[in-house]
């Protein structure tokens, strides 16, 4: 997961202490899912989400904060909150065309069954990134989108 290590770097708009305890909160965060409790990753994760200015679609930060939580929650089997979360960060910089959170964000429409978003999403990571974004997951999710793209092998 690593929130906080794979960040990118901060708007100057994000006060220097106030961005530095973001960066407190997503470490104990990251502790706290490294030892698979991941509602106590989840709290520690919407502190830091909880410190970003308004309007919080303005900044990076919570494009990966947005996508960590959700990823949490998929790890937790919430589908529902994870969507949710993974969908909020679609609204923030540099979500739409990450390959990263559009797999997330397949992988949790997937799970609630909606096969239509999952399609795009996944399709999306596929086209963006290819194989390689699926090579840690559930073999599940490329046998998906195997059934619906030619070149996939």
């Amino acid at each position: 997961m690593n929130s906080s290590k794979d960040s990118p770097k901060y708007y100057p708009d994000i006060d220097d202490n106030i961005y530095s305890r973001m960066l407190e909160l997503c470490r104990q965060g990251d502790a706290y899912a490294e030892h698979k409790e991941f509602a106590k990753a989840i709290e520690s994760y919407h502190q830091a989400f909880d410190l970003i200015p308004e309007p919080f679609e303005a900044y990076t930060a919570s494009t990966w904060l947005l996508t960590t939580i959700g990823e949490s929650y998929l790890l937790m089997s919430d589908y529902e909150n994870a969507s949710h979360a993974l969908q909020e960060a679609m609204y923030c910089p540099n979500a739409i065309g990450n390959p990263y959170v559009h797999l997330k964000l397949g992988q949790a429409q997937f799970e609630l069954g909606d096969f239509e978003g999952a399609k795009d999403e996944l399709a999306r990571a596929y086209i963006i990134e290819g194989k390689e974004i699926f090579e840690n997951e559930d073999s599940k999710y490329y046998e998906y989108v195997k059934t619906f793209i030619r070149e996939v092998e």
